[in-house]
């Protein structure tokens, strides 16, 4: 896969001088699917009040023990390791959308070294850290986290004038009790942010050496439309309750704060495909306003991988590959076939996949 990407890029671009990459190491937790691409097998570390319900989380399922995390930071570890030894530059150590790694940065209410404190809830990266360091020393930590979340989203109520999905609303949640299984959520108003721990969990980076860190939001299994602005939610989501511009701002507001508060890091900003042909005005105005320092591209890059390549070279733009934010290279792996731009790349859109993911959508329209 490495040796395909850059024999591609020396194809587009004519070399591989300044060529980086990296692979992203990450575990599933609760939305694991070791064996079956459509059923859920959790793994979890503590229970959760609302998502446990959401996804059917058995009360009888076990949590993570100490020694399973143990053992799951042995194979962080040995993943780092072949990624080195197969020439990636870096790892990005995943902790966000609800896997597990953002899952510890929620474990408030998890006894024992890995829940409770920032500095217990952080343990599982430092661990890793700490292994990588010790078996290859030059590989390169980053880290994609959710800065932020929110409570969970769920379908409203569907109006008599309504088509499609209904507007999605705040899942309820007692007032009177704190709400302690967010991650920069506030406890007292788990439908508002507070960002307290997020510039905490910076300086535990800073700790850690780690520079590199792409910012996300949320998780796109119970608030998709707080981490990915969409014009068209996911068949099994709901319409967003906010315009999508609202969405993309607040990306673009976390993380010009986080540069402001902690400048020496390198941060990646995400949340940018919505604005489609505004795209590459935006990113070039964050960087010289100095908001962020790289614009992270994730399903723009699907339909139109060379938008900042015609952007930089003042090429017109292809329209036509702009992602139009359908959500089907998320339905589709959520539903056991191939992520990839189904409406607009013409390798998914004549592909048999293309026909199931058609009945799947129908079915649950």
């Amino acid at each position: 896969m490495r040796e395909t990407a850059r024999r591609a890029h020396i194809g587009r671009m004519g070399n591989d001088a300044g060529w980086i990459t990296g692979l992203q190491l990450t575990h599933s937790g609760r939305f694991c699917k070791p064996h079956d691409n459509t059923r859920f097998e959790p793994a979890i570390l503590y229970r959760h009040p609302i998502l446990d319900a959401k996804f059917g989380t058995s009360a009888t399922l076990p949590l993570m023990s100490d020694d399973d995390i143990a053992h799951l930071i042995d194979d962080y570890i040995a993943a780092a390791r072949l990624a080195y030894d197969i020439g990636f530059d870096f790892v990005d150590l995943k902790h966000c959308h609800g896997y597990i790694g953002h899952e510890f940065l929620s474990a408030k209410t998890r006894p024992g070294p890995y829940g409770g404190s920032l500095e217990n809830r952080t343990r599982f990266l430092a661990d890793i850290v700490a292994g990588i360091r010790s078996v290859c020393p030059a590989l390169k930590l980053a880290v994609r986290v959710s800065a932020l979340d929110l409570i969970a989203f769920k379908a409203g109520p569907q109006t008599d004038d309504q088509t499609g999905p209904a507007t999605g609303i705040a899942v309820g949640y007692p007032s009177d009790k704190p709400y302690d299984y967010g991650f920069g959520t506030d406890r007292d108003d788990p439908t508002q942010f507070d960002m307290t721990e997020l510039f905490e969990l910076f300086d535990i980076f800073t700790k850690l050496g780690i520079k590199l860190v792409n910012v996300t939001l949320g998780s796109p299994y119970y608030n998709p439309h707080i981490v990915r602005p969409a014009a068209y939610p996911p068949s099994d989501g709901y319409a967003s309750p906010e315009d999508p511009l609202f969405g993309v701002m607040r990306h673009l507001e976390i993380v010009r704060q986080i540069k402001a508060a902690r400048p020496s890091f390198h941060v990646v900003g995400s949340g940018y495909s919505y604005l489609q042909e505004y795209l590459p005005h935006v990113a070039q105005a964050v960087l010289r306003a100095g908001w962020t320092d790289f614009v992270g591209l994730g399903r723009m890059m699907l339909s139109y991988p060379d938008i900042m390549l015609d952007a930089v070279a003042g090429q017109t733009m292809q329209r036509k590959k702009f992602c139009r934010t359908f959500s089907d290279c998320t339905t589709a792996p959520r539903n056991g076939l191939v992520s990839g731009c189904f409406p607009l790349d013409p390798y998914y859109k004549e592909s048999d996949q293309f026909d199931a993911l058609v009945a799947i959508k129908k079915a649950a329209s």
